[in-house]
């Protein structure tokens, strides 16, 4: 029983000094109504073009490369939908000189990925350090070369929910080793119906400092988004949350730019941790230009 009470305390005082280092670092401002920022999903179509030419539109603040979706088992595999890899780290670095941030997610609608054990989520952690972020450790093969990405999404549509608090709490633990800066940022893109079972564990560490909610794909969160929406914000105020809409009017909870502007953002914006709009993805929004409308509102 005391070997259990320790425990306990333990990770509350993990979570508590991983809060207390999240707002040390310089947790962005509570919103309080327009903010700017859209977030789009790039990597899963080839048509979409180059990362450099989505940087380029104009319109993203921010931008999530998907997706990492094999670990767990075997090496860790991406799959960017036929993009040439090669030219990806110039572009990164390009798309950071325009003071565009840039995520990779993991996960994704496949089925080759999960964390069984929490040694398994610690050797993500410490490859994704190694492999993308800033860490930098000889033998460890990086994908887009030197450059260092400014965090890591998970993107957690299949399987248990695992250990993706262990990943989480792994990350974050590199920032003590950095001052002025957070170079291990995490996100999370979650689906619309509160709680999402795979990644409740995750967020509850307190270090995931934006959710992406996804109102799309579910008929029943195309009806009852506001409802949604007030959950999500009301149980992370420490993390900006993103409304997360389809660029494709064939996709179920796509929103009409007039809607957008008359129906949706007039609610999302009074929420004190609002923080703006993901759009997935850029396939779609390259076809209808929905960034174009939301950046203007966001």
């Amino acid at each position: 029983m005391a070997l259990a009470s320790c425990g306990r305390l333990a990770a509350s005082l993990l979570s508590l000094a991983a809060i207390l280092f999240f707002l040390l670092a310089g947790h962005p401002a509570a919103a309080t109504g327009k903010t700017g920022q859209v977030t789009v999903f790039w990597g899963r179509n080839k048509a979409e073009g180059s990362l450099r030419e989505a940087c380029d539109a104009g319109t993203y603040t921010f931008i999530v490369i998907s997706f990492l979706d094999v670990f767990g088992h075997g090496k860790p595999t991406l799959d960017l939908s036929g993009h040439p890899i090669g030219p990806i780290g110039a572009d990164i670095k390009y798309c950071q000189s325009k003071s565009i941030m840039l995520f990779l997610s993991i996960g994704g609608p496949g089925t080759d990925y999960s964390l069984p054990t929490a040694q398994s989520a610690t050797d993500l952690a410490d490859y994704l350090w190694f492999a993308f972020l800033a860490g930098h450790r000889p033998g460890t093969h990086r994908p887009f070369g030197e450059v260092e990405l400014d965090g890591i999404d998970l993107f957690i549509d299949n399987g248990p929910a695992d250990h993706y608090d262990v990943l989480a709490t792994r990350l974050w633990s590199y920032n003590k080793e950095f001052r002025g800066r957070t170079p291990a940022q995490m996100s999370a893109t979650a689906r619309c119906r509160y709680p999402d079972p795979r990644l409740g564990r995750a967020l509850a560490t307190g270090v995931i400092t934006r959710i992406n909610v996804r109102f799309y794909g579910d008929g029943y969160c195309a009806a009852y988004w506001e409802q949604e929406w007030d959950k999500w914000t009301a149980a992370y105020p420490q993390s900006m949350v993103y409304v997360g809409l389809p660029a494709s009017e064939k996709t179920v909870g796509y929103v009409h730019p007039k809607n957008l502007y008359y129906g949706v953002v007039p609610v999302v914006q009074k929420a004190a941790n609002y923080g703006g709009i993901m759009i997935w993805e850029r396939y779609a929004d390259k076809q209808s230009n929905y960034s174009g409308y939301a950046i203007q509102w966001a």
